[in-house]
Formats: C-alpha cells, sequence, structure tokens
C-alpha cells in the first residue's frame, strides 16, 4: 500500500510502498478514504514534544474509511462500516479516569498516527472499541476534521460551561477555531471571533459570529466594550494571546487552553485570577461519546467544515502551507 513514512524525525514524509497491515484480536483493518492533516501531524513528524513518536511512523489522527476486515473476537463493527480513527488510538478501561469518563487522561493510552501508525496511508489499523462509527449523511472529507479538529473544540467548549447570553470568544479561526467558534454558537453563547487575519475574520463572519475583534488593533478596548469575555477558548499556540485573553476575562470567567507554546511557558497574573475566580483550563480532546455527538450535530446541519482536500503525495507541500498560515482552515487528504 501506499503510505507517507516519517524516515527519521525532522525530515521530509517519504511516499513509500509498505505491506498492508493484518488486523490482530481486536482490531480492524480500514480502508482510508480520507485523512485530515492536524497541526499534530507536524509536530509529530518533526519530533518536537517531549515524547517522541514510534519509528518510522506513518502520521494521521483524522482518518476515515470502511472497515475492510476485522480481526479475531471483533463484535462491535463489521466489515463494511465506515468509521473514524481519532487520536486516541486506544485507552484500557480499568484506570480511575477510564472508569471516570475521561478516557482521554487515561495512564496506558495509545494514540493513532503517534504511539501507532497513523491514516496517511490507503490503509490503517485501528481497535474496535475506540473507532468511531460515520453517518450516511456525513461526507467522508468532512468527517476527517470533525474526527481531530471538531471533537477537540467541542469537548473545550463543553468543558468551558458556557451559558446561554454569556460572551464566548474563540481565538485563532483556523482549522480549530472555526469549529469552535459554531459549538460555542449551539451552546447559546454570544460569539466573539478574534484573529489577526482578515480572510479569518471574514470566515468568522460567514459562520454567523455574533462580534469579530482584529487582535492588531486595540483588542482590549473592543472586549471591553462588548462586556468582556465569560469564557475565553485559545487554539492558537501563543502565550501573548492566551494572557490577552485572560486579562478580559470577567470574575468567574474561564480560559480554556488547546493551543500548545513551543517553549511549553505560560505566565499569568495569580493575583487577578484569585480576586475574579477565574479559572485555567487545560483540554486534550473529546472521548468516543464527544466525537458521536459531534457527528450527530454535523448530520443534523448544524455545523459546516471549511476545508480543502490535497493529495497524499503533496503531503511536505501541504505541511508547508500550514506552517505558512496559507490555508482557510482544515486540509484533508483524499484517498477515495
Amino acid at each position: 500500500m501506499k503510505a507517507a513514512v516519517v524516515p527519521a524525525l525532522g525530515a521530509p514524509l517519504e511516499i513509500r510502498e509498505v505491506p498492508v497491515p493484518t488486523p490482530g484480536p481486536g482490531q480492524v483493518l480500514v480502508k482510508i478514504e480520507a485523512s485530515g492533516l492536524c497541526h499534530t501531524d507536524i509536530h509529530a513528524a518533526r519530533g518536537d514534544w517531549p515524547v517522541k513518536p514510534k519509528d518510522l511512523l506513518i502520521p494521521g489522527h483524522e482518518g476515515v474509511g470502511r472497515v475492510e476486515t476485522v480481526g479475531e473476537g471483533v463484535e462491535l463493527v463489521a466489515v463494511g462500516d465506515r468509521v473514524a480513527l481519532p487520536w486516541l488510538g486506544l485507552a484500557c478501561g480499568h484506570c480511575r479516569y477510564c472508569v471516570a469518563g475521561w478516557e482521554t487522561y487515561c495512564t496506558t493510552p495509545q494514540y493513532m498516527g503517534y504511539t501507532i501508525d497513523g491514516s496517511y496511508a490507503e490503509y490503517a489499523i485501528g481497535y474496535a472499541s475506540h473507532v468511531v462509527k460515520v453517518p450516511e449523511g456525513i461526507t467522508s472529507i468532512d468527517a476527517a476534521p470533525l474526527t481531530c479538529a471538531g471533537v477537540t473544540t467541542y469537548k473545550a467548549i463543553k468543558v468551558g460551561r458556557p451559558q446561554p447570553g454569556e460572551n464566548a470568544a474563540v481565538v485563532g479561526i483556523g482549522g480549530l477555531g472555526h469549529l469552535g467558534l459554531q459549538y460555542a454558537q449551539i451552546f447559546g453563547a454570544t460569539t466573539i471571533a478574534i484573529d489577526v487575519e482578515d480572510e479569518k475574520l471574514q470566515l468568522a463572519k460567514d459562520l454567523g459570529a455574533d462580534h469579530v475583534v482584529d487582535a492588531r488593533t486595540d483588542q482590549a478596548a473592543q472586549l471591553e466594550a462588548l462586556g468582556g469575555l465569560d469564557l475565553a477558548l485559545v487554539t492558537v499556540p501563543s502565550p501573548a494571546a492566551m494572557q490577552a485573553a485572560h486579562a478580559a476575562l470577567n470574575p468567574n470567567g474561564r480560559l480554556v487552553i488547546v493551543g500548545l507554546p513551543a517553549d511549553n511557558r505560560l505566565e499569568l497574573p495569580v493575583f487577578e485570577t484569585v480576586l475574579k475566580g477565574i479559572s485555567v483550563i487545560g483540554s486534550l480532546v473529546g472521548t468516543r461519546n464527544d466525537l458521536e455527538d459531534v457527528f450527530r450535530l454535523h448530520a443534523a446541519g448544524r455545523t459546516r467544515v471549511v476545508a480543502q482536500t490535497r493529495k497524499l503525495e503533496d503531503v511536505n507541500a501541504c505541511f508547508e502551507e500550514v506552517l505558512h498560515r496559507a490555508v482557510p482552515a482544515r486540509l484533508v487528504f483524499d484517498l477515495a
């Protein structure tokens, strides 16, 4: 099969012919139809994070396709089912976090496209217990970004506990933010989109944002005029953006962070945090149940995915597009 392989951390990916994997007990072989490009894939290929990915990695954790064969003992899915292969490839199911419904913080997880091979390939292996069925009313091209960008921002908004009528800001209207903005709308918040690019601000308007704020101008004054923020979701890996969002929070405000700064550092004022009762919340990704919610919302017409398709052979050029912010929202490799 054709696959995009990381030959060495930091090296350009190579398109190689590799053997089609065989599913073991509890696993399924999925013929990939679409695979989204997440910035995490770039971090994985470059070895940017303290915990390094597997050798000769095939990236990708936004894979969608049809189950072609199943391993021994598989009962939850069948040949022909269309499924998504999300970031959480496998959780143990019995640690304190799994039992409490927080499987994304499992103590012994497996991650698609990081600790196990992902979906930048014509075929990929998934665990039957952790693939998620995709409703027939959703295209595979749409389902791919929903599998990470969608479920990540849905969960982030959810843990931010938005109340109807509260001011909720989404900082960074890209692959994640354009979906986070829509989830904030669904939860009934008054939505404020913040970005530094005219195209992204226009996208936010097109998606129905109640207000848009150009962070290149006096962001603080604009947010104060809007009544401050009750919830801020920061999708960009910028400490400055996180600090500016924190500064705009009202008493009992919530700052939810999904962006990961390169230097792993963020300074926030303790005095204001304590006196205003501000919560700072990190959010990784959603659970299987959350992804099912995301698919149901999309099938019901409540969300819109903004994505462009590319060929897997152009993976390195696509990485550069993302790094240079040259994409409207999300890129998806079309392998159908």
